[in-house]
């Protein structure tokens, strides 16, 4: 197949949404411009059923490679997803997943990355892969021997690891096998080049070490911008703070959550997230009014994944219920138990979201304004809540 060696296409690709590229940036553009066919893959781990914009951050960029006529696999961390990725994990293990949560867990994803990865091309097809396929098949033996490649004293050396040990809480010995299988994943697919964001850098240069080790063959981690608050260092996809966008909402919940997000985030969402050009970002980002530019990239962006007529709509009933404070039409109707009602429903994305918005006053009675600070348990006749400043959602008996 023949590969697109356009100068721009490839500058962009090297600077765009990009941390790192290691070893360096030089020489994978000197790859790139070669003409030689790579094999580009990025890992997602399945432990929960939605992706969200920071996954379809890696996507973008896979597509990206796709279209220059390069390799790329989708890989689906079915394995890696039951022994827990201790990232960003500065307590305990995440919580083990079985076989058949993990597999329910994928059902939607290959739909969610649809706007944004031609997962139906033919012509260069884009590989979707489990690595259970491989890792489940490996021996004790065969994991002794890939151990043998690390030291304790490397393993232990990422900062999470580092932090617990300091403060006294447990590092589980199942987690330092984390990065030893994720390394495996290279070896295994024999890629050129692995994509992830700074916090799984730990984990590529595993594969890396391995690769090199066992197939005496180099390989590029191409480590991509996380999606963070550049004031307060916090994760902007955060389900548990409520902040997250997730890429199975619908257009409505998602233009609101876009709309949720601070302002200073909104640079990096619009480089990141869509495909505005430098100049065309900067000049909507010089609007007098923040909240202008913020609903020309909620627009945007809805708009990728659910299409003009319904970013249109989902514009139209921001407008109508934030700035004129009507409740929607299909406003949502939940019975006791209230809390997890609201979960189920998603208005809200965690109890720890509930009580902030509570214990702050935002969560009020919309006819009357008063503000609630608890969930009341039941309700004689209907009562219509505003939480948060876009959300409604309303009680009944």
């Amino acid at each position: 197949m023949k590969i697109d060696t356009n100068e721009k296409k490839i500058e962009e690709l090297l600077t765009r949404s990009v941390e790192e590229i290691l070893p360096s940036k030089k020489e994978l553009r000197e790859v790139l411009m070669s003409g030689k066919r790579l094999r580009i893959y990025i890992g997602t781990d399945a432990t929960g059923t939605s992706l969200h914009l920071g996954h379809a951050t890696n996507y973008i960029i896979l597509e990206k490679f796709r279209k220059l006529g390069h390799e790329v696999i989708f890989l689906i961390g079915d394995f890696t997803s039951r022994i827990g990725d201790p990232t960003d994990k500065s307590d305990t293990a995440r919580k083990q997943l079985t076989r058949e949560d993990v597999m329910q867990n994928t059902k939607t994803w290959i739909n969610q990355v649809k706007p944004v990865i031609d997962v139906d091309n033919t012509e260069n097809p884009i590989r979707i892969l489990f690595n259970h396929d491989w890792l489940a098949q490996l021996t004790f033996e065969d994991i002794i021997n890939l151990a043998s490649n690390f030291t304790v004293q490397q393993m232990i050396e990422r900062d999470m690891f580092q932090k617990r040990m300091e403060s006294g809480k447990p590092l589980y010995l199942h987690e330092l096998f984390y990065p030893l299988m994720q390394g495996y994943d290279s070896v295994a697919m024999d890629v050129d080049i692995e994509m992830c964001g700074m916090d799984q850098k730990f984990n590529a240069l595993a594969g890396r070490t391995l690769l090199k080790k066992l197939k005496n063959k180099e390989k590029f981690v191409f480590i991509t911008t996380l999606l963070e608050n550049p004031t307060t260092g916090e994760k902007m996809m955060s389900k548990s703070l409520g902040t997250g966008v997730f890429l199975d909402f619908n257009e409505v919940k998602m233009y609101g959550a876009i709309m949720a997000q601070a302002d200073e985030n909104m640079r990096q969402l619009f480089v990141d997230c869509t495909s505005c050009s430098f100049d065309e970002i900067q000049t909507i980002l010089s609007a007098e009014n923040p909240r202008d530019a913020k609903m020309q990239l909620a627009f945007k962006i809805t708009q990728t994944y659910h299409g003009d007529k319904k970013a249109e709509c989902a514009q139209k009933q921001f407008i109508e219920t934030f700035q004129k404070g009507i409740a929607p039409d299909d406003v949502v109707e939940i019975k006791p138990v209230y809390i997890e009602s609201l979960l189920t429903a998603e208005i809200i994305m965690s109890k720890t979201e509930l009580r902030r918005l509570l214990e702050a006053g935002g969560v009020k009675d919309a006819e009357t304004g008063e503000k609630l600070f608890e969930i009341p348990d039941h309700v004689d006749t209907p009562r219509v809540l505003k939480i948060g400043k876009r959300r409604f959602v309303k009680l009944v008996p």
